[in-house]
């Protein structure tokens, strides 16, 4: 049996609340010269819009998942170089961390991925991926507030 289908209200608040935050980080993005962690993030906005109940969504696992797995592709980066083995090891390791700490964010494997194959500095890096899941969440928090048909977020921290 599926799900039934969500209100096409809430469908064209999380589509827009998504565009929004999205092309946020864009900006943010060029002006600090990452604009390549739109897709990693991409799929962390569809989760915060989309499924905002799940676990996966709420703030301590995309925030914290996705700088545990950035980190972890820092750590491989100088064993791997920028290699795609060494981007499915660094996305395999970040999985496995993240379930070890309890900060599972499936996004956040591409995360790794894209540092072990793209080599950014960790600084500026990780504050903007810190400023970003950031923004996500409170782009969330807000569209969660808005409207009749809005669906409450964060459930949890």
């Amino acid at each position: 049996m599926s799900a039934p289908r969500p209100h096409p209200l809430h469908v064209l608040r999380a589509a827009a609340f998504a565009i929004g935050a999205l092309l946020l980080l864009v900006g943010v993005g060029v002006l600090l010269g990452e604009p390549l962690l739109i897709p990693p993030l991409a799929a962390s906005a569809a989760l915060v819009h989309g499924a905002p109940k799940l676990p996966i969504s709420q703030p301590r696992n995309l925030v914290g998942g996705q700088l545990l797995a950035a980190l972890i592709g820092f750590a491989v980066l100088p064993c791997t170089g920028h290699t795609a083995w060494g981007a499915a090891v660094a996305a395999g390791l970040a999985l496995g961390a993240m379930m070890l700490t309890h900060l599972s964010h499936s996004p956040a494997a591409a995360t790794a991925a894209l540092v072990v194959l793209q080599g950014p500095h960790l600084v500026p890096f990780l504050p903007l991926l810190a400023l970003a899941t950031g923004l996500l969440v409170a782009i969330g928090m807000l569209a969660g507030r808005l409207g009749r048909t809005a669906v409450r977020y964060p459930l949890s921290w």
